[in-house]
């Protein structure tokens, strides 16, 4: 069995080496602006975009007098991936199963934006279109390819091509398996490093062989179907004021002046922050999990519908909507999708399996009678059925009812085939019983 892996650290380059790290970057958004705006053009034309037809217009712009700076203060490889990066973008938007998804996640209409051409006609930035990036956004990044031949890890420290030499990262774990690429990356003021690896394993077998049935919820994280709950950790709402704090001090603050994008990164380092914590924690829950359980069986929840706006339009206005905000904002700090496709992963590497059922009823139905009613559950905590007065704490009552769920997946399909997928349905919904 294949298993690739990516293994980031913090990169710690001096002032001379971040000073070329920055212009290797700097030259590969600007390559990604130049293409993007060629590509504009061709979409316009309606000429046909692939990473071959874009990889081969880097040398008309190294060509050019004006950006003469690329020959001294670029990486060629890392160019011609960001240009395939591009190329991605572009087939992602001519992908109409992507659009279909868009079309059922649906959201309230954008001001139109549009990109003028050089013969002055514009066109429309529809979405999934790529974007330009900018430097004030604080995310740039470059990936080199062919590692053997462009670097090396040397204990703690990576050498880097062009110049930079060895520069020493934050080596907290050993690095398995063969060093295919490297991505060097900038956010929010810091460095760090990925190296995406290759090693070959036998097929493994879970050590365990248990199932557990989770309940995803936003006053508990997780509540499993043997009892076990992990509360949330709330990290956006945590430093919510902090946030808002800079914020307002940000809106005084003319526009594009130092002083504005000196606040600017402050906020950057706070949503970075806010983001490491919830990482962190859904890395431990995930890890916990599916270490100590072979099948694992989650609620395929549409988060994007879940978290949609209340408030309406202007001639039908929304109900409830302060509320529906705050309940919308704690959903989308627990992180549900991240921790799912988590631990989708990572029973992989275990050798374990992971389950999605639908997730209709799962909190109105009795484990017990399998009774379904919107009057068994009275509270958010307490569950008793009115057919045979079964109680039992609500969510543990719906994680049982997922682990049910996922038993009948397993029995529809015929077990653990190798062929069969790890993500799955139930071929059949549950009608609601009045």
């Amino acid at each position: 069995m294949k298993i690739n892996k990516a293994y980031k650290f913090r990169l710690e380059p001096n002032a001379e080496q971040e000073v070329i790290l920055n212009n290797l970057v700097g030259s590969a958004r600007f390559v990604w602006n130049q293409m993007l705006a060629v590509s504009f053009e061709m979409f316009a034309k309606n000429e046909f975009i692939n990473a071959t037809n874009l990889v081969n217009k880097i040398m008309d712009i190294k060509a050019n007098p004006e950006f003469a700076f690329l020959k001294t203060s670029s990486n060629a490889v890392s160019l011609q991936q960001k240009i395939r990066d591009l190329a991605s973008a572009w087939s992602r938007f001519f992908d109409p199963k992507v659009h279909a998804r868009l079309k059922e996640n649906k959201k309230k209409p954008k001001k139109p934006k549009f990109f003028k051409l050089a013969d002055g006609t514009e066109i429309q930035l529809r979405p999934l279109m790529p974007r330009f990036k900018r430097k004030s956004d604080g995310c740039d990044s470059i990936r080199l390819v062919q590692f053997d031949k462009y670097c090396r890890v040397e204990g703690n420290r990576v050498k880097l091509p062009n110049g930079v030499g060895f520069v020493k990262f934050r080596k907290s774990q050993d690095i398995i398996g063969v060093i295919k690429n490297t991505t060097i990356s900038k956010k929010s003021g810091h460095w760090y490093v990925s190296f995406g690896t290759e090693h070959e394993v036998e097929t493994p077998h879970h050590p365990s062989n248990t199932a557990i049935g989770i309940d995803l919820g936003v006053s508990k994280l997780v509540t499993g179907s043997n009892g076990q709950c992990f509360k949330p950790k709330s990290s956006f709402k945590a430093n919510q004021g902090e946030l808002a704090k800079l914020q307002r001090q940000l809106s005084r603050k003319v526009l594009f002046s130092n002083n504005w994008k000196k606040q600017n990164r402050k906020i950057q380092k706070l949503h970075h922050h806010i983001a490491n914590i919830r990482h962190d924690y859904l890395h431990k829950i995930s890890t916990d999990i599916s270490k100590n359980h072979a099948m694992i069986v989650c609620e395929d929840l549409k988060v994007v519908n879940m978290s949609r706006s209340a408030s309406g339009t202007l001639e039908n206005k929304g109900r409830n909507v302060k509320a529906k905000s705050g309940l919308n904002k704690s959903i989308l700090d627990q992180g549900w999708g991240m921790m799912i496709d988590m631990m989708d992963y990572k029973q992989q590497w275990h050798g374990g399996l992971l389950i999605k059922v639908d997730p209709r009823y799962t909190s109105q139905t009795c484990f017990k009678c399998k009774h379904v009613a919107k009057e068994n559950r009275r509270t958010q905590a307490e569950f008793e059925c009115v057919e045979c007065g079964h109680q039992e704490n609500a969510d543990i009552n719906a994680a049982k009812n997922i682990l049910s769920a996922g038993h009948a997946v397993l029995s529809v399909e015929g077990g653990c085939s190798k062929s069969r997928p790890l993500k799955q349905k139930t071929c059949g919904l549950r009608e609601k019983v009045t």
